[in-house]
């Protein structure tokens, strides 16, 4: 099993959703990094459990406990280790489906490669063991401050509620203004609603987060094997839930014309003897092109399905094959659309600044 995330940034994550704690261990920290505590908690508050009428009822503290890597503040270039307990599982909640496989999950997949698997909140394979993304994101995002390259996600869909492709028509300072994370406050109501209202019957429902990128360097990525966006999209499509991932104009691009879409250059003067700066009059590409950054704003779109766990009964088989009927217990998100948006941050820092950090070993 694959465990660990990165190139010279790299985090290693253990633990499961029923299991004492999720943690993790990060490699290829810069030294001298600020390491602010209060940070890294407030991101992991935001994808703290029972937060709010709209998540899961699973009431987690998500303590941070740093135990390695840091002294006076500072990271030291050696490991970071962290772990967060678990203090509130219910895991009798799953003893009814210990030997049942629940649609859309990953419980017969797993069973059938590995031959044994942790039925009790999904184990390994829960969204609980983001948390130690998160962290590492977090770390990230402290490292990637120092360059003045910052990272929003927000929430731009729920069901069929949206409020637009085009992120520059919006206030992202208002995202955390709202328990859906949604920065058009008149919208962020309607989906609350929503959610609530799907919770009510015992459904859930999917959605997308979108993400932007400032500040980011050119030439970040590779321009064969390794590109940008072929790093980004894996990144994200590696969380849980997530079904699909475009950047920039994306699928929108295969019913355009090239002369549509083109993203012209253009070049200012910094002053005699400068060298001018290039930018792009659009951004159709999303500020990557050639698989490299071109120092625009980075722009990309994460599906996100609903939740597999319902609170009505589903037709399943059991291990043997038998047909049976199941109705799942427990704390379940209605939507995770809310609870995902730091997550999806979180992957984004991680991934730029592990190309931050190759790029410097490109040349001399």
């Amino acid at each position: 099993m694959r465990n660990t995330f990165g190139n010279i940034f790299r985090l290693t994550t253990f633990g499961e959703s029923h299991g004492e704690a999720v943690g993790g261990v990060v490699d290829g920290m810069p030294a001298g990094i600020d390491i602010d505590v209060d940070f890294i908690q407030a991101e992991l508050d935001r994808r703290r459990p029972g937060q709010s009428r709209i998540t899961t009822g699973r009431k987690e503290p998500d303590r941070i406990e740093i135990l390695s890597g840091v002294f006076e503040g500072k990271s030291t270039g050696t490991p970071i280790g962290f772990i967060v307990r678990n203090t509130n599982q219910h895991s009798q909640d799953y003893e009814n489906l210990r030997c049942l496989f629940r649609p859309s999950h990953a419980d017969y997949t797993y069973y059938s490669k590995y031959g044994i698997r942790d039925h009790r909140g999904g184990g390994r394979s829960s969204a609980r063991v983001t948390i130690a993304r998160v962290v590492g994101g977090a770390l990230a995002k402290l490292a990637l401050k120092k360059l003045n390259i910052a990272i929003t996600a927000y929430t731009e869909q729920v069901g069929t509620l949206t409020v637009g492709r085009d992120y520059r028509s919006l206030d992202l300072t208002k995202t955390e203004t709202n328990i859906v994370r949604c920065p058009d406050s008149t919208k962020a109501k309607e989906m609350e609603d929503l959610i609530a209202k799907v919770k009510a019957e015992g459904d859930t429902i999917g959605g997308i987060v979108a993400c932007v990128v400032k500040g980011c360097p050119v030439g970040l990525g590779e321009p064969e094997f390794g590109k940008l966006h072929a790093q980004l999209g894996a990144a994200m499509l590696g969380i849980n839930a997530v079904k699909g991932f475009e950047y920039g104009d994306g699928f929108n691009m295969a019913g355009k014309r090239g002369s549509e879409v083109n993203d012209i250059f253009v070049a200012t003067a910094d002053g005699e003897g400068q060298q001018p700066t290039i930018t792009t009059k659009t951004n159709h590409s999303g500020g990557i092109q050639g698989g490299l950054s071109n120092g625009e704003d980075i722009f990309f779109r994460v599906a996100f399905k609903p939740v597999a766990t319902i609170l009505r009964e589903q037709p399943t088989v059991d291990i043997e094959g038998n047909p049976t009927i199941m109705k799942a217990r427990g704390r379940h998100d209605p939507c995770v659309v809310p609870r995902a948006v730091p997550i999806v941050e979180a992957m984004a820092a991680m991934v730029i600044l592990d190309n931050y950090l190759m790029n410097k070993t490109v040349r001399l």
